[in-house]
């Protein structure tokens, strides 16, 4: 054993280990660096020969905004489709020549990194000409597309992005250099690392990871010690939106370990979004998909169906803004809602009802209702979809 259990007798974790068993069942059934060279070589000797045949050179690139370029796969989630409509960033273009000398630019130091087999982080790549570069949405479109082109990971450009996520629990593992991480289920947690490929030696006795939506609901399940009431456990949060990074550490502990995950999020339509990006990925990574995605993530609350159940008051609760109704319309209408009709009809309660509520409401019903109450008799009875 990697740890000393310190949480519920193992009866408690039943239906739990079930779900894992159909999990691993399921499971049953179902490049280098040189290559990144060489594909940088390539574009390169595109842009030559047009030059040579005195064409004005151009890249050609998947457009990743639209839903036209995007399939669904169950089993990967959702994924650019092989002939998918794409744009030119040409050179002799005046609304593009700038871009196009970004992207030259940007592959040239990726050339750099991969050759000398060192890494840089996005803000690095921006600080070597702010001025130049403009912002750092710039520098991350710019990344982006150039891995989409490329048809590589981003991690394999040899570009880190700074982690905004936290890990807490039943973890252990080896950075790349050398450094012994030994996560805890104290009131302090761990940031997730910057470099997610090159973390080894991963050690856990989990029975389950639980993803968080926002920080201070994950702060609030520390601060009540819910990771060794529950042990063994893993926690993470993305703080909201997940970075990349959290998602990479989220896919990577599922291909390790095949423990169920679960997401807690608010009951609300930006919650039920970021619950979908972990599971099923997003448009504008959707050509990263193999690499970003877990499908087996389950949504363990807050159900809209768990408002009514419980009995939390009306007044606790929050109307829908119209903003929240469009993303709502919107999420209804994608291609994987047709797969989960139970996430459907959660969905269509908080439509019918006009309302959306946060975690946090569960505190009408005690302070620590959320970690001692609402959390244990899920994981224990199977209370997710």
């Amino acid at each position: 054993m990697a740890f000393a259990p310190m949480g519920p007798e193992a009866s408690f974790f039943a239906v739990l280990d079930q779900h894992r068993a159909s999990l691993l069942a399921a499971l049953r059934r179902g490049g280098g660096d040189s290559e990144v060279l060489a594909s940088i070589e390539s574009v390169i000797q595109g842009i030559i020969s047009s030059v040579a045949r005195n064409e004005a050179p151009a890249f050609t690139i998947e457009n990743r905004s639209s839903w036209e370029n995007i399939k669904f796969e169950d089993s990967v989630g959702l994924q650019m489709v092989s002939h998918c409509t794409t744009r030119k960033i040409k050179s002799d273009s005046p609304k593009s020549v700038k871009n196009f000398a970004l992207i030259l630019k940007i592959l040239s130091m990726i050339y750099k990194l991969v050759q000398s087999n060192t890494y840089a982080t996005k803000r690095d790549i921006y600080y070597t000409d702010s001025q130049l570069f403009g912002n750092q949405t710039v520098v991350d479109n710019i990344i982006n597309d150039i891995s989409c082109m490329l048809k590589v990971p981003r991690m394999s450009l040899h570009i880190l992005s700074t982690s905004k996520g936290l890990i807490a629990g039943n973890l252990r593992y080896m950075e790349e250099d050398g450094t012994r991480v030994h996560c805890t289920c104290g009131s302090t947690a761990v940031a997730v690392p910057s470099n997610i490929q090159g973390i080894r030696n991963l050690i856990t006795d989990a029975k389950f990871l639980l993803i968080v939506e926002k920080d201070a609901t994950f702060q609030r399940l520390l601060d009540d010690n819910f990771c060794n009431r529950m042990s063994p456990c893993i926690m993470v949060t993305g703080k909201g939106v997940p970075d990349l990074n959290t998602r990479l550490l989220v896919k990577k502990l599922w291909d390790t370990f095949h423990i169920p995950i679960f997401t807690l999020v608010d009951a609300d339509p930006h919650g039920i979004e970021i619950m979908c990006i972990y599971k099923y990925g997003s448009m504008a990574m959707s050509f990263e998909a193999h690499n970003l995605t877990v499908p087996a993530i389950r949504w363990l609350g807050l159900l809209p169906s768990d408002i009514k159940r419980l009995n939390i008051p009306r007044d606790t609760l929050i109307p829908l803004t119209k903003r929240d109704q469009m993303k709502l319309d919107s999420v209804l209408k994608r291609p994987y809602v047709t797969c989960q009709p139970f996430w459907r009809k959660e969905m269509e309660i908080m439509a019918d009802s006009k309302m959306k509520a946060e975690i946090q409401a569960l505190t009408f019903l005690s302070s620590d209702y959320l970690s001692r109450v609402y959390l244990p008799n899920k994981l224990k009875f199977g209370g997710w979809i």
